[in-house]
């Protein structure tokens, strides 16, 4: 139910009709009421989800990466994926502005130590100088995906490649 629901605030919002993710959880809405049975806690849910999918990523990229950096670079894309698909999140914990702090609390508990663990990782392997904070490089990754939910022309991932390059030893060459 969770990814039908992030599925569809994706391409809806969080807004979207309960029974349209009803439909594409091929669940009835009296299920999803059960479970969730205010929007916000569906929303709250969806989001501490997808904190914790790309939580869980981190470590498994790094062994199945060809480098630190490949991994640290998979791992802002699907960061880029979950910033620009929390559309209109702080609407819906507006009822609950403590919720929205834990929320945002959950967010940085979980998500900043992965993004340490993957710069450190690819300092160690001499891809980047050691001393970028994760929480700065995650804010400057999310004020890159400010404005794209209103203008669909802009697809932040480009600049944030140019970001994650920036990182990169120069690599010496030799005569």
């Amino acid at each position: 139910m969770l990814t039908a629901a992030a599925a569809v605030f994706v391409t809806s919002g969080v807004d979207a009709p309960i029974r349209r993710i009803a439909a594409e959880a091929g669940v009835g809405m009296g299920t999803i009421y059960r479970h969730f049975p205010t929007r916000a806690d569906l929303v709250v849910a969806v989001y501490r989800h997808q904190v914790d999918a790309c939580a869980e990523a981190g470590p498994r990229l790094l062994d199945s990466a060809d480098s630190p950096f490949a991994a640290l670079r998979e791992w802002a894309d699907l960061f880029v994926d979950f910033l620009v698909t929390k559309h209109g999140l702080a609407n819906a914990m507006q009822s609950n502005s403590g919720g929205f702090e834990a929320l945002h609390a959950y967010f940085l508990d979980r998500l900043v130590p992965v993004c340490e663990q993957l710069l450190d990782a690819a300092a160690e392997a001499g891809e980047i100088d050691p001393g970028t904070r994760a929480y700065e490089l995650m804010r400057g990754i999310g004020n890159l995906c400010v404005g794209r939910d209103s203008d669909p022309r802009y697809d932040p991932r480009r600049l944030v490649d140019l970001l994650l390059k920036g990182l990169l030893r120069p690599r010496s060459t030799s005569a």
